[in-house]
Order: C-alpha cells, then sequence, then structure tokens
C-alpha cells in the first residue's frame, strides 16, 4: 500500500533526518485528550499536531465542526513544527486512522505527497515495546511551501449539484444509525444529504484493527466505477478521510473530499435531508 506504512517500516526509519513523525491522537469531546496523552508518551521525535488547534480553522457560521485551516496558515504552522517540503511525514493516532488521515489529506491539499499513515496507531506500538518517550523534541523551523490543489475538495455547491443531478457518488462515511437518521449525537439535524451511499469508514481497518489490504479495498467499493468524481463526506471532514485514502489505494481517480460535510450541509436552511426508516 502506497499511503499506509507498518509499525515495523517507521521503527527502520524514525531516525532518518528526512522523517518527521507527527502524533495527530484527538478524542472529540474531550479536546485536551489527545495532548495529554502525547505529554504522557509517545513515539521518539514525534510533533504534536492538534485537530483542533493546528488542523482546523475557528469555528463559524458554515463550514462545519472543524473547518479547514487557511492553507498559508498551516504552512506556516508546519515550518515551525519543523516540517518542510522535502520531508517524509508519518502520522499516527490512537482512533483507528482517522485524525492521521485528516493530516494526510491536509498535506495532499498542500500538494505533498510524501505523507503516510501510521498502520495500527501508538497502543500497538506501545504493545510492541517500540520505543516511547516523554521527551519533546526540539524542532528547528523549516519552511513548507503550499501548492493547493483545489480539483481534490468539493464545495458545498460541488455537493449540492451531486445531490441534485448525480454530477458526483456522494459517499456517507458515518456509521448506518447515524446515515439513516436514527440518531444525531453530535450535529442539530439527522440523516443524510439526499441521494448519498453510505461505506461507514471503520470498514476501512479489518477485524485486527488494520488498514485492509488493496484487493478487500477493491471489492468494497466494486460498485463504484474507478474514474467518476467521488465525493466523500462524514460529520466534519475528519473521518471521512480514512475513506479517501482507501479509495485511492483501491486505483479510484477522480476523488474529493467535502470538507465542511455534514455538519456544514445541515448549516444551510435550504439544503434537504434524506432518512432512512428501520
Amino acid at each position: 500500500m502506497k499511503n499506509i506504512v507498518s509499525m515495523r517500516w517507521l521503527l527502520a526509519r524514525m531516525y532518518e533526518p528526512d522523517v518527521v513523525i507527527a502524533d495527530c491522537r484527538f478524542l472529540l469531546g474531550q479536546p485536551d485528550a489527545g495532548r495529554q496523552a502525547y505529554e504522557a508518551g509517545h513515539i521518539p521525535g514525534a510533533v504534536y499536531l492538534d485537530l483542533e488547534q493546528d488542523l482546523s480553522s475557528p469555528v463559524s457560521a458554515h463550514g462545519g465542526r472543524h473547518p479547514l485551516p487557511d492553507p498559508a496558515e498551516l504552512a506556516k504552522r508546519l515550518s515551525k513544527a519543523g516540517i518542510g517540503s522535502n520531508a517524509r511525514i508519518v502520522a499516527y493516532d490512537d482512533q483507528g486512522g482517522m485524525n492521521a488521515s485528516r493530516l494526510w489529506w491536509l498535506l495532499r491539499y498542500l500538494g505533498h505527497e510524501q505523507v503516510y499513515v501510521m498502520d495500527e496507531g501508538f497502543s500497538a506500538w506501545q504493545n510492541a515495546k517500540f520505543p516511547v518517550t516523554v521527551d519533546v523534541p526540539v524542532r528547528i523551523p523549516s519552511t513548507f511551501e503550499a501548492n493547493v490543489q483545489t480539483h481534490i475538495l468539493a464545495s458545498v455547491q460541488d455537493a449540492q449539484h451531486a445531490s441534485a443531478n448525480s454530477s458526483a457518488v456522494l459517499i456517507d462515511s458515518r456509521d448506518a444509525r447515524r446515515y439513516a437518521g436514527l440518531e444525531e449525537p453530535i450535529d442539530a439535524k439527522a440523516g443524510h444529504i439526499p441521494g448519498a451511499v453510505n461505506y461507514f469508514w471503520k470498514d476501512v481497518l479489518n477485524a485486527e484493527g488494520r488498514w485492509s489490504d488493496v484487493s478487500t479495498l477493491e471489492e468494497r467499493f466494486g460498485k463504484l466505477a474507478k474514474d467518476e468524481p467521488i465525493i466523500v463526506y462524514c460529520g466534519s471532514g475528519v473521518s471521512a478521510c480514512p475513506n479517501v485514502i482507501a479509495l485511492e489505494e483501491a486505483g479510484y481517480t477522480n476523488v474529493m473530499l467535502y470538507a465542511g460535510s455534514w455538519s456544514d450541509w445541515i448549516s444551510y436552511e435550504e439544503n434537504a435531508v434524506e432518512t432512512v426508516d428501520e
């Protein structure tokens, strides 16, 4: 797999000078838990990037619960963290790859190809008795230059268009009950974008919590044509990112992220909502 690396892969390369390790652990509703987990122990050399402080911009009327950070602002933040344009970046979390995939997508959006997600996550690393430290690395600022790839980002208008006339396949990455509108623990309205199909993001992982192999992912998305436009969304543009990676691994070539996702969609009164009866 070209976007996912194993723990052993990282263990063998963690001290190479161009490798930057990013700890992306974060728990929704407990905004300090990720940083506290990082301070309690992390992979040596890892820098901490916070989903809400670093990888999102402040919430406003539209844009969803985790609005995309401004590209120039994000490039500045990465530079400050010692992440330069030549770095090979490996992101990890302890949430099945959800938050690490958000960093992966943001870096791809900024035109950076050399970014990977570590399979399995921090607990597995720790359980394997691989090195862990509490030392926070001193990072020498670097230069990260953004080259924004607008074609991988879908706007609310793109989603409206896809919903109205099937110009793209809409994939909802949330679990089946939220997709159906049977429950909604976070957002103000329950349901999904009319016409969207449901592929729960956690199904990219196998029973052991590892990323599925390419042939399994190809089978999973088998009903979709590899070159048709696909717009992926979730609640706030975070858990959709593992589906984006999985689609790319399976050979899909025209995949966009609706970054505002469901929480942005319902911020527009005129947007219709679809539900499924039990």
